[in-house]
């Protein structure tokens, strides 16, 4: 067991280049992660009828991300996980759409995350709505007509519901994960 005074001694150079490590590792495993959760959505047969509808799994990377390690790490793997799904399972046009409805998805939760206001699975379907609203968005100035908009309720609830049941996922794993991470060291 650590006194008092060893606890509140700082950190050395060789401590906090561990902790940089730990992050980056744990970053990359949940860019992974996403990046497989993507893979897994493109296998599943999923037919709605309505453009633009997924199941969005890969979001709950994003989702742990923000709040294991903050709004920019959120950000960058939202980006991350849009350019790199989009180049191995997409065109640039998913792309395109992908990195407008990231953006908007992950900005918004950020927003709700701060203001504590909100529970996580409130925050991660108000991202799915603001995902799908981002993408309606693109959708209506790349056809140059706003009868696209006509998918909006549709798409809308349909970002609820998974943005909810995503979020439920993230507040049951979210303890685990962080019971792992901060074992014996911090991350943060």
């Amino acid at each position: 067991m650590q006194s008092l005074t060893e606890k509140k001694r700082p950190k050395s150079s060789n401590d906090k280049e561990q902790i940089r490590i730990g992050r980056t590792a744990f970053l990359g495993l949940l860019l992974a992660f996403a990046l497989i959760l993507s893979y897994i959505e493109t296998l599943i047969p999923f037919q709605s009828g309505v453009p633009g509808i997924k199941l969005g799994l890969a979001n709950l990377a994003v989702i742990l991300s923000l709040y294991l390690f903050g709004w920019k790490e959120a950000l960058l793997l939202t980006t991350l996980k849009a350019l790199l799904s989009g180049l191995l399972f997409g065109n640039l046009f998913m792309i395109l759409y992908s990195l407008a409805g990231a953006w908007l998805s992950c900005i918004s939760m950020i927003f709700m995350k701060k203001s504590g206001w909100f529970h996580l699975p409130v925050i991660s379907g108000f991202g799915g709505v603001m995902h799908n609203a981002g993408q309606l968005i693109v959708a209506a100035i790349v056809v140059k007509t706003y009868g696209v908009l006509y998918y909006a309720p549709i798409l809308i609830i349909a970002g609820l519901g998974v943005g909810l049941v995503i979020g439920a996922a993230a507040s049951f794993v979210l303890p685990y994960i962080r019971n792992i991470m901060w074992k014996g060291t911090s991350y943060r």
